[in-house]
């Protein structure tokens, strides 16, 4: 009996690899919710409008997981050029900034390429830190200004105190040319690390993982509350329990290790509350038009902006809409151990609005027919200076207990929808490895 915790793109990128090594045996998986999809959910509005849990899309150029993705959903996908700027004091910014500066105060440009010129000619020894790396890759003035402002919004904590391997390719990092050409020039060549991107047609993303219910038997509305790994017994909130052979599991490492699995060591406990994230307040708009933008998403840097960043997602498919109108989702964020929550989703509508006004994005006259909200609990890892070594600590002890992790909140690491897929595979793929080595 294998049993997998969480229905999102983890979850069946774990049953779609143990069926294609051809395990018969009981597959089941859990999820808390009424619905599948965990992160990757959407939710379908009665008045015509679809807003995902957060905002998603598919760009990956492994082939395989665009074919297979593609084929769930009948081929029914949308190809969308992925426009993305920013908002900075009044000024609309092509993404990435630093290849953009044209148009912004000429003093700001100015001390931005003197800061980006003597940091390329200073030796900065050991980088520790997220700040230092800033400093050393675009020079102070640009640091200071867009990245380390947005960084706090987004990661709520400050730069100094995060580490740097999150960053991948999420920081283009340009040449001496490229940004000299960004400040004089009011077009640039596109850079983005997502040039294209997919999009189901119908259905919101979600339903890309419409067809991966056929891989075992789902059972939603099953909240896991306990683990005894000794007996090998998951128990449930709605007072059921179930057996098992092996876990795969996606559920939050802190949940895992300071609530749910049994007489977890003191040490183990300690390092899974080390572990931070971000939580999401999302507000969803509808409004009676869709040409208030060509961005399908924009950073914004101002800190009296309630919103750190907007994604449209009308652009993404029209059938997220009724006709004629456009939609809107506004990300807002807080974590526990950084900037707690101090206000309700309700309670950011309003500001959410007077911003959007503010940012000239809608109009006094324009007609608000859909308004709503969400909540994420585990919204994006924060990849602070406490992380490796506690991620180390609670990923030891899983692996000593025989609970497999997979998924952004199981490996507790900054990864998209197919890397989060891979990573259900790939533990999977570690269960089945440990079975055939058991056999010889």
């Amino acid at each position: 009996m294998i049993r997998i915790l969480g229905t999102g793109m983890a979850g069946f990128g774990a049953a779609h690899r143990l069926r294609q090594e051809g395990i018969n045996s009981e597959i089941c998986l859990y999820d808390k919710n009424s619905y599948i999809g965990g992160h990757t959910a959407s939710f379908e509005m009665e008045d015509g409008f679809i807003f995902d849990d957060g905002p998603h899309i598919s760009f990956t150029d492994d082939k395989r997981i665009q074919r297979l993705l593609a084929d769930n959903i009948n081929q029914e996908y949308e190809t969308v050029k992925a426009t993305v700027n920013n908002y900075w004091k009044g000024h609309w910014v092509k993404h990435p900034a630093q290849c953009n500066l044209h148009g912004l105060p000429a003093d700001l440009i100015v001390d931005v390429l003197d800061d980006f010129i003597e940091a390329k000619h200073t030796s900065n020894g050991d980088i520790t830190n997220y700040k230092e790396w800033l400093y050393a890759k675009f020079g102070k003035t640009f640091a200071e200004t867009f990245p380390m402002v947005y960084g706090k919004k987004y990661h709520t904590v400050d730069a100094e105190n995060m580490d740097i391997d999150w960053l991948g390719p999420r920081l283009y990092q340009p040449d001496l040319k490229e940004v000299l050409e960004g400040a004089l020039k009011s077009s640039t060549p596109d850079v983005h690390y997502v040039d294209k991107f997919r999009y189901p047609t119908n259905h919101g993303f979600v339903h890309y993982l419409e067809n991966f219910k056929k891989l075992g038997d789902i059972k939603l509305n099953h909240k896991v509350v306990g683990i005894d790994t000794e007996g090998k017994l998951i128990r449930f909130s709605n007072g059921k329990t179930a057996e098992y052979d092996e876990i795969i599991s996606s559920i939050p490492l802190p949940e895992l290790t300071t609530n749910i699995i049994d007489n977890v060591p003191d040490e183990v406990v300690e390092a899974g509350k080390k572990l931070a994230c971000t939580s999401c307040i999302l507000v969803n708009i509808g409004i009676d038009r869709n040409d208030f933008t060509d961005a399908i998403w924009t950073y914004f840097y101002d800190t009296d902006i309630i919103f750190t960043r907007l994604s449209f997602p009308h652009l993404m498919s029209p059938n997220t809409v009724p006709e004629g109108c456009g939609s809107i989702q506004a990300e807002i964020y807080f974590s526990d151990k950084y900037r707690p929550v101090d206000r309700t989703p309700e309670e950011c509508i309003e500001p959410v609005i007077t911003d959007l006004k503010r940012c000239g994005l809608i109009n006094e006259d324009d007609k608000i027919i859909h308004k709503s909200t969400g909540f994420i609990p585990y919204a994006n890892v924060i990849f602070d200076l406490d992380r490796q070594e506690a991620l180390k600590t609670v990923h030891g002890y899983l692996d000593e207990v025989g609970i497999r992790y997979c998924g952004r909140y199981g490996d507790w690491g900054y990864i998209w929808t197919d890397e989060a897929f891979r990573s259900g595979e790939e533990a999977a793929q570690t269960l089945v490895n440990s079975k055939l080595v058991a056999k010889k």
